[in-house]
């Protein structure tokens, strides 16, 4: 099988996750972010990986990890008739994450993948 190619912003963010990934997960995006906190995000056909920068007062700095099957929604900034916005918001049980790319491109193919990875998800059974 071909190894798919990744794309990113950064030879150094690429690196840095990729060393998070294990083995059979596909590596698809790793994009900068613009503002404070989220340095980078990774997007994998399991999950999304992000680097939390911390904030003023707290600096811990921490890789996070939030696989598909615990996401609740995926929500972009509305600037329009068309996805203009570069910033897209993961709905989880643990809270929102926000982020804020470099380019509406990317977020926007960052807020489909989301979506239709959570779209894709088989159904739970219930008993009948």
């Amino acid at each position: 099988m071909d190894e798919i190619k990744t794309a990113f912003d950064n030879q150094a963010q690429l690196d840095r996750i990729k060393a998070y990934i294990i083995e059979g997960e596909l590596l698809y995006a790793v994009y900068d972010c613009k503002g404070a906190g989220t340095g980078f995000v990774g997007v994998t056909d399991r999950r999304v990986i992000f680097y939390d920068q911390g904030t003023f007062m707290n600096k811990t700095k921490k890789m996070i990890s939030i696989p598909f099957n615990r996401v609740i929604g995926v929500a972009s900034a509305d600037e329009g008739l068309l996805f203009k916005s570069s910033e897209i918001t993961l709905l989880t049980a643990a809270g929102n994450f926000q982020f804020e790319f470099r380019g509406s491109e990317k977020a926007h193919w960052v807020y489909k993948h989301i979506l239709n990875q959570i779209l894709n998800q088989a159904s739970p059974q219930f008993p009948g």
